[in-house]
């Protein structure tokens, strides 16, 4: 078995290729899905499944133009109701990938549809991947999916009943890969690691000690973070599924007296000490070194017009 973790340190998102003889699956894409087509083309293996874990909200994911460009199947839970065409899977389903079984498990706490999936090949390590219902050091937020119809303290039943009757009946020694690290808006408290083993995660979690269900809601619930505004029009996005980025309009250069007269968002992404250098007045400064696509998306409204400030072209795009 091929296992690979690409991630992605401005969004701190973790997407995964797994690949047995002359098959693949991706989970959790990026946007930018050029990395796994190349992966596959190397490894000689055809993408047969795009599997997403739930409906992301805080970037727009790639699994529509994978699909696209190889023909693999988009997988998502049965509650996702997305606006392609797709395999809805529920509690127990299995998919093979080449002799790799993946096990899907109903895992919603996060957001209603989400899955988390249990990956086996033989006597290789079993391994789990938890997307954002169970993080490293952490688990998922319950309060992001209001338009759902759910409160956050019932999601928060959920998140407990699906850690508790799915994911922690688990052995130890099983193998933990979630869709998030430190700096993700979907958690409050994660790690810096991206991957550990459940037994570590039993002993180290603070939402995993022993604790009834509603002292676990009344925890998760409390002292939470106000959701960037940009959430719900990317979960929107994801159920839609995005246009192809080749469609996507490319920016133009802007002379200075234009960009002067500019009436939206003039966005700086060069390091700090450039920019405090010399920069354009009034100009927002949100370096590519960070989470920037975190910041940028929670300072600046959905819709405005930006410049983009860069000293290099592929810093541009």
């Amino acid at each position: 078995m091929q296992f690979k973790q690409f991630y992605l340190g401005c969004l701190a998102h973790a997407s995964y290729y797994i690949g047995s003889e002359t098959e693949a699956a991706i989970i959790d894409p990026q946007r930018d899905v050029g990395q796994y087509i190349a992966d596959a083309t190397a490894n000689n293996q055809t993408i047969k499944y795009v599997i997403e874990t739930h409906l992301h909200a805080d970037f727009v994911s790639g699994h529509v133009e994978l699909a696209r460009q190889t023909g693999a199947t988009i997988v998502f839970g049965r509650r996702a109701n997305a606006e392609f065409e797709h395999l809805a899977v529920s509690d127990g389903d299995e998919l093979t990938v080449g002799t790799v079984r993946l096990k899907i498990l109903e895992t919603p706490g996060h957001t209603p549809e989400g899955i988390s999936i249990v990956v086996e090949d033989g006597n290789a390590p079993r391994k789990i991947l938890t997307g954002d219902t169970l993080f490293i050091g952490d688990v998922g937020r319950p309060d992001l999916v209001g338009s759902k119809g759910f409160s956050a303290a019932q999601m928060a039943g959920f998140l407990y009943d699906s850690l508790h009757e799915k994911i922690l009946i688990l052995p130890d020694e099983t193998e933990v890969y979630p869709a998030h690290g430190a700096g993700s808006l979907c958690g409050k408290n994660m790690s810096k690691e991206t991957w550990s083993i459940l037994g570590e995660q039993r002993k180290s979690n603070y939402a995993l000690q022993p604790m009834t269900k509603d002292e676990f809601v009344k925890m998760m619930t409390e002292n939470l973070a106000e959701a960037p505004a940009y959430f719900p029009r990317s979960v929107a996005k994801n159920l839609a599924g995005a246009e192809s980025l080749a469609d996507l309009p490319k920016p133009k250069k802007m002379s200075a007296g234009e960009v002067k007269d500019f009436s939206g968002v003039v966005l700086d992404v060069r390091n700090a000490d450039e920019y405090g250098a010399a920069h354009v007045p009034g100009a927002l400064n949100v370096g590519l070194g960070g989470q920037f696509a975190s910041w940028a998306g929670t300072l600046i409204a959905t819709d405005t017009p930006v410049v983009i400030i860069a000293d290099a072209e592929e810093k541009v795009e």
